[in-house]
């Protein structure tokens, strides 16, 4: 899998990322599948995924199913970590100091996870399961393989079907 950060929309950067990575001229048409996850019906061994936040935007593609996503770190309301992680992703959450930082890791997480899967947040976050994985660490969890990343202001994960992996970088694009 090759993840690529960069700054504005980010199916420019896919188009990018295509060209650079596969050899392709020209990004392929997309298309969503029923439940919305996009991908290229004329390119089908080839799977990517989008995510932006603020100004960044975050893809990520290869040869198996992946997600990714990325969050800029900010305060939210207190109390969403309690509402939205399980027990054992809070306790561990707190365990780590409980930081915006690391609540945005295990959300990331959880994001790439239905990314990958196709199902969407249509289930109470909580119910979601994720690997407890800091920035930099990489788990497998019911047959997925997940990574997760951190900058200065923003945190990030893939998740993917093997044989693929998350790569152990995010090359970065002005």
């Amino acid at each position: 899998m090759v993840l690529w950060l960069g700054h504005g929309d980010a199916y420019e950067l896919l188009g990018e990322l295509v060209t650079a990575e596969y050899g392709l001229a020209d990004l392929p048409p997309v298309e969503r599948e029923e439940n919305g996850k996009p991908f290229f019906p004329s390119a089908p061994g080839l799977h990517f995924n989008l995510s932006h936040s603020g100004g960044l935007a975050l893809c990520g593609a290869g040869g198996a199913p992946l997600g990714v996503d990325v969050e800029l770190v900010r305060p939210r309301r207190a109390g969403l970590a309690r509402h939205v992680l399980s027990g054992r992703e809070y306790a561990w959450f707190q365990q780590q100091g409980g930081g915006w930082g690391t609540f945005y890791t295990l959300w990331t997480l959880k994001e790439a996870r239905v990314k990958c899967t196709g199902l969407g947040l249509r289930q109470a976050p909580r119910t979601i399961a994720v690997p407890l994985l800091a920035p930099g660490e990489e788990g497998t969890l019911d047959g997925l393989v997940f990574r997760a990343y951190s900058g200065e202001t923003w945190r990030a994960a893939a998740c993917c079907v093997p044989p693929e992996t998350p790569s152990g970088r995010i090359v970065r694009i002005s």
